[in-house]
């Protein structure tokens, strides 16, 4: 059987072994919060960019539906009263044909 001091030994070295293992994973850790950091940053700085693309899209699409909506009023309102001349030369056709005898 093995002496006090030959198993003390054995235990600092199974502690110094992990001592060891523990600092290397520290370092992944820190690695490992370091991408995520960085993966972070990249994400924030695609969606900030999208945004905009999405924002312009928007006020382009939003400028262009304006102008639409003027024209198919101003036809609206042509069509409108193109009918109701119309109606009301229908109605008082009579008249203006005396008109023009």
């Amino acid at each position: 059987m093995a002496t006090t001091t030959e198993r003390l030994g054995i235990v600092e070295t199974k502690v110094e072994n992990i001592n060891e293992k523990i600092d290397v994973l520290k370092v992944d850790v820190k690695d490992m919060h370091d991408c995520l950091d960085r993966t972070r940053d990249d994400l924030k700085a695609e969606l900030n960019k999208m945004y905009g693309a999405s924002c312009e899209q928007h006020a382009a699409l939003a400028k262009d539906l304006s102008e639409l909506k003027k024209v198919k009023e101003k036809w609206t309102w042509l069509i409108a009263g193109a009918i109701g001349a119309g109606g009301f030369i229908a109605g008082h056709a009579d008249k203006f044909f005396t008109l023009l005898k």
